[in-house]
């Protein structure tokens, strides 16, 4: 694989108190952060304002693809940053059309709309299928328990946990979660207001959990059948995570009747500008033109900056077979993880995952740990401390989520971290 990574920038001086300070007074506190103050970054590493490394395997939420401060994403930024930034999308520009024609060949014949979020291209996908429905009088969106689609009044209203609606009453209506993996439960929920199916190929804020060849193959099935639209939400999964573009490729790849499935709309985000923000959603060909001029638009989606980054986020994931590398170093992960968890039953309940979006779940007790905090915090925490930054997915469950440029070092340097930790709680 083609290395090359520069060296990072000098440190000057401690400044995590008054960092701190900064976001205590002027920052709305919507999140609850972790204790660090990160500074700089390279590859798979990031370093505080202290000075003191991290292996970062969270990759800002799957979202540094080719990891981060890379040197090709930033002479893109630059050339075309000196040439053409924005003009609005009442212009063409070439970037996006290449863009366009780029996700189109990789998913299937249809067309692109371009966005700034996985929210933003989720908000699209509601649009679609409430277009779609309108003139027979469906709205509806049937999504899973355990899904999550964003942060938009919408977003939450699609997202199958209550903990991101709370203190949003009254919930926008239009939606029905069903549980995850279960066909007959989505066909009992369908009713004549139902427009559409909307599901992850893998839940990730849900705790990593992976749809089944039959889920897919028989919610395509249905929809056909039922005259609905089947939208896949592959913000988190896609873009190569898996192995293949997106994680439903992969799921279905040895199974005999794929070339049957394919979705009628994919939303896409978080990877595809390698860390510029950038989003997407695709609509299959029959239904591509059903947001004509004036039902849908952005001031900053497409623009021909982002779309230049796009583009070369995809060629180099091409040229070093970065879906090969996610296959194998997230194969290697997993086997060292289930060999820990052999090894350690009472601390590691369960791994789960492809490629490379891995998942493992914490045991219900815990020696080592308070009972009465959410375990996944506590153990993101002792990682950190040991040098290590990974992503909670709910209370229980911990997530791997490196670049997909991520070396086999790096990984095996995440495994040995993760083994002085568990046998630190064991």
């Amino acid at each position: 694989m083609k290395q090359t990574l520069s060296d990072p920038p000098a440190i000057v001086r401690n400044e995590t108190a008054s960092v701190k300070a900064l976001f205590q007074k002027n920052v709305i506190p919507s999140y609850g952060r972790f204790d660090l103050v990160l500074s700089h970054c390279l590859g798979s590493s990031l370093w505080d304002v202290a000075g003191r490394r991290y292996l970062d395997m969270g990759s800002g939420i799957a979202v540094c693809s080719l990891g981060h401060a890379n040197p090709e994403i930033a002479q893109v930024l630059y050339d075309q940053g000196r040439k053409l930034v924005h003009v609005s999308n009442l212009y063409y520009t070439e970037p996006q059309g290449r863009m366009a024609e780029s996700l189109v060949g990789l998913i299937g014949p249809g067309k692109v709309f371009f966005a700034n979020s996985g929210a933003e291209s989720n908000e699209g996908l509601f649009k679609l299928a409430r277009k779609f429905g309108h003139d027979e009088g469906r709205f509806e969106i049937i999504t899973a328990f355990n899904s999550f689609h964003g942060r938009t009044l919408a977003g939450i209203a699609a997202t199958g946990q209550d903990k991101v609606k709370k203190g949003f009453e009254p919930i926008m209506p239009g939606f029905t979660h069903v549980p995850y993996n279960d066909l007959a439960a989505v066909e009992k929920a369908i009713t004549p207001a139902t427009a559409a199916i909307l599901i992850e190929g893998i839940q990730g804020e849900g705790g990593i959990t992976p749809a089944t060849p039959e889920y897919l193959l028989g919610l395509r099935k249905l929809c056909n059948e039922r005259k609905l639209l089947l939208l896949m939400d592959s913000v988190q999964c896609g873009h190569f995570r898996t192995g293949k573009f997106t994680s439903y490729q992969r799921i279905l790849e040895s199974v005999n009747d794929r070339h049957d499935f394919i979705p009628d709309g994919v939303s896409m985000a978080k990877s595809l500008g390698g860390g510029f923000p950038m989003g997407a959603f695709w609509v299959r060909e029959p239904y591509a033109d059903l947001l004509s001029p004036g039902t849908h638009g952005t001031t900053y989606g497409g623009t021909p900056l982002g779309c230049a980054v796009g583009l070369k986020v995809l060629e180099v994931i091409k040229r070093d077979r970065l879906d090969l590398n996610a296959r194998e170093i997230g194969n290697s992960l997993i086997e060292s993880l289930n060999r820990l968890q052999a090894k350690y039953p009472h601390v590691l309940a369960s791994v789960r995952g492809v490629g490379l979006m891995i998942g493992f779940e914490l045991a219900q007790s815990i020696r080592g740990l308070d009972s009465s905090k959410a375990y996944s915090l506590q153990f993101v925490n002792l990682l950190q401390e040991a040098g290590m930054i990974a992503i909670p997915s709910g209370t229980n469950v911990m997530r791997f989520l490196p670049s997909l440029n991520i070396s086999r070092a790096d990984a095996e340097e995440a495994i040995s971290i993760l083994t002085k930790v568990i046998e630190k709680v064991a």
